[in-house]
């Protein structure tokens, strides 16, 4: 069976490379027939039919016409809406981090909602930072993170249901793990506008964090400041909210929200 198994692997990683060169070829040229891909990829051209034709069926391609030449597909917005919306915010949230991070002394990070858990996608680390942990890539869980509160109290409802439905993992000792708890929770961050983190992702963790608005005021991100829970006391979490919220302000407005 292993022996079959590392037959297979190198064909795998080529079909892979051979998509990969075909979308490369389209986007270079605009457009190409199966005769000009098989030619590039130097196989037959029922094998460039063969993986052209994959690529139609999920929309990353399409042909023009029955016979006409191919192009770069609608399927491929999907992928550049994405990581356009993830680099606008390393743009633009980046300097936004940094100034925050430097007036707090703490660590700052931008997060996103992706589908079951909160995405960090920028960090700063202030002067009075003591952990030296990247959380820009980590997928954090929503119910154990302030950032994750704040993109989950500004979920559609039948949403926050669905979450709230599934396993909440306990993470430190103050992770809330009672939905009922949990949507109460929930309700006050949507009134306060903020979200706090005791201990719930990790022993000895404070954070808060505040929502991020886009162009159509629906809530787009959220930026936090972490802590040690010695320094991110409740004593200064209104300060720090209130610093998260001229920065939000700044953020918002340049991911297009309108000046308030």
């Amino acid at each position: 069976m292993s022996n079959n198994g590392e037959a297979r692997d190198p064909a795998l990683v080529q079909s892979v490379d051979r998509a990969v060169a075909v979308l490369e070829l389209l986007a270079r040229n605009g457009e190409a027939g199966i005769t000009e891909i098989a030619a590039e990829l130097g196989v037959h051209k029922s094998s460039a039919s063969r993986l052209v034709y994959t690529l139609q069926a999920r929309e990353l391609v399409e042909q023009e016409g029955e016979r006409g030449p191919f192009r770069i597909g609608i399927g491929m917005l999907r992928f550049a809406g994405a990581v356009s919306g993830q680099l606008d915010y390393v743009r633009v949230g980046g300097p936004v981090c940094s100034a925050l991070a430097d007036r707090l002394g703490e660590t700052v990070n931008i997060a996103i909602l992706d589908s079951d858990v909160a995405l960090n996608v920028s960090q700063a680390r202030g002067s009075s930072a003591v952990a030296a942990q990247n959380w820009i890539g980590q997928r954090t869980p929503l119910h154990a993170t302030s950032s994750g509160k704040v993109l989950l109290a500004a979920a559609p409802p039948a949403e926050q249901e669905r979450l709230l439905s599934g396993d909440l993992e306990s993470c430190a000792p103050g992770t809330i793990t009672d939905p009922v708890k949990l949507r109460c929770v929930l309700r006050r961050t949507a009134e306060d506008g903020f979200a706090t983190c005791m201990e719930e992702l990790e022993a000895g963790l404070h954070a808060v964090a505040v929502p991020v608005f886009g162009s159509r005021g629906d809530v787009v991100a959220a930026i936090s400041a972490a802590g040690p829970a010695y320094r991110l006391s409740q004593k200064r979490m209104p300060e720090i909210v209130e610093e998260l919220r001229v920065a939000s302000r700044d953020l918002s407005v340049r991911m297009g929200h309108p000046v308030l």
